[in-house]
């Protein structure tokens, strides 16, 4: 630093310079209006004489319209204003890891402000489709009803979608757990939450081991609405460095649902016109250029991943609502939570007849592809078939074997929160499904069995790549029903 302050005296030069000044008009719900300043442009940092900053958010022809980052108590009407002539940016590094931050990267933790010496900037172009590779590795979620029948791949945006209290945010946590030891690198944003929220989310990141390779930014409901604007493009600034540096990265946006809820009330507040249900008329763009940041690099551009897990609440279950369309059509796919599945008693509620992956079955291993191809044919008949059943009809003798298979099946696709279950004792089940090594059970003695052969898979040297003999042989050995089981 002092040689730098050395090289600046050396090389300095008196002489006239101009600077343009604005002043601040009014101020008020996270927003200020500026006169002066007539060569700011949109997304230019705005820096006050109290300290405070914002970022150039709306223009007209007599003033400027900014959104506070940073406000102070001496911020007040007649506050001077400048220009920062630089694009905003957050600091970047593994030094970031196991940390929680606000969007502009100042430490939450209570810990000393991270080292760096890189910044990343909040709005950058995509990656170009030439630096772009096709989706082929694949990203285990632990979530056995996803990693069968609803599989992802590394650089993959799936959306996660569901009403209130419907698991969303929890298979969130559970994916990230599952990347450890996976050299996956994880950021997790927290927009507009609330602080029980925020605490817990951390909390059990912590408890399982899984912050020490996560980056948590958060921008909690308390934060200024400008703050909650920017979260997930920072959270996204961060990833989009490991990526280039050949990591594969995860992100989860939870949720894009307020975030689009803060966007639109920054935008009335500066008195854009509004448009289907009072969002601007580029919500759209918002969310379609964070989320095209996510992809798979290949090897020239150093190879590495950005997967995105954006959240999306709906009201009642409508899937056909404005952000959550927009969001349908900008990712890869989605992973639908019912309610009435919640209630059930059947978790995660995963409705997989509302649910897709349109790449990730590419990235999917194939010997859990061949496997998983039979066994969501066997499901989705048996959705059809008890439905119909449920008629009163009488059935054949087939047709109520097939209803008996679904329904041990369905108990099987439980699962409890927290509990992510290797790639091997996924393979694992599917090929005990499929050879029927469950059908002589009754549903109320899955768990058992499942735990049975969670143990034997974890002890045995059996991977995805074993021959299916030796899968077949190991299972029929695991799972032959003694006559306890058979009573």
């Amino acid at each position: 630093m002092l040689q730098r302050q050395q090289e600046w005296l050396e090389n300095y030069q008196p002489g006239l310079r101009v600077a343009e000044q604005g002043i601040v008009v009014s101020i008020g719900d996270g927003i200020c209006w500026i006169k002066g300043l007539p060569s700011a442009a949109i997304d230019d940092i705005l820096i006050f004489a109290d300290g405070s900053r914002a970022i150039v958010f709306d223009l007209n022809r007599e003033q400027i319209g900014a959104v506070l980052l940073y406000e102070t108590e001496a911020l007040t009407a007649g506050t001077l204003v400048y220009l920062a002539r630089y694009s905003l940016s957050v600091p970047v590094g593994d030094s970031f890891l196991g940390r929680v931050i606000d969007p502009l990267g100042e430490p939450l933790d209570g810990l000393s402000r991270p080292s760096h010496v890189v910044r990343g900037n909040l709005e950058q172009p995509s990656p170009p489709i030439i630096a772009r590779e096709f989706v082929h590795k694949p990203l285990y979620t632990g979530i056995k009803i996803i990693d069968s029948m609803i599989p992802l791949g590394k650089g993959q945006r799936q959306l996660l979608i569901g009403d209130e209290s419907t698991g969303r945010s929890s298979l969130a946590i559970d994916t990230v757990i599952n990347q450890k030891d996976k050299n996956v690198l994880c950021v997790y944003v927290l927009i507009g939450q609330k602080r029980t929220t925020v605490v817990n989310t951390i909390d059990t990141l912590h408890r399982h081991g899984a912050l020490d390779y996560t980056v948590c930014v958060v921008a909690e409901a308390s934060a200024l609405p400008g703050l909650q604007y920017i979260a997930p493009f920072a959270g996204c600034a961060i990833a989009d460095y490991w990526m280039k540096q050949g990591h594969d990265t995860l992100i989860v946006y939870d949720d894009l649902a307020t975030h689009a809820k803060t966007y639109r009330e920054l935008s009335l507040l500066l008195r854009r016109p509004p448009g289907r249900e009072a969002f601007p008329g580029d919500i759209f763009f918002v969310h379609s250029r964070l989320l095209e940041r996510s992809t798979q690099l290949n090897a020239a551009h150093g190879g590495g991943s950005m997967t995105a897990l954006p959240i999306v609440e709906t009201q009642q279950g409508e899937i056909a609502a404005y952000i959550p369309t927009n969001l349908i059509s900008i990712t890869d796919g989605q992973v639908y939570l019912d309610s009435n599945l919640f209630v059930s008693g059947f978790r995660p509620a995963i409705d997989i007849s509302k649910s897709v992956s349109r790449i990730g079955g590419k990235a999917q291993h194939t010997a859990i592809r061949d496997q998983a191809d039979r066994m969501k044919l066997d499901y989705l008949q048996f959705l059809e078939l008890e439905n119909f059943s449920r008629f009163g009809q009488k059935l054949e003798a087939s047709m109520e074997a097939k209803i008996k298979r679904g329904r041990l099946l369905r108990e099987i696709l439980k699962q409890d929160r927290l509990m992510p279950a290797s790639s091997a004792f996924q393979l694992a089940w599917l090929i005990a499904y499929n050879n029927g090594l469950f059908d002589p059970l009754k549903p109320s003695q899955i768990d058992e069995q499942m735990e049975r052969l969670q143990i034997a898979v974890d002890e045995s040297v059996l991977s995805l790549n074993s021959d299916l003999e030796q899968w077949r042989r190991f299972l029929a050995d695991v799972l032959t029903p003694n006559e306890d089981d058979a009573s």
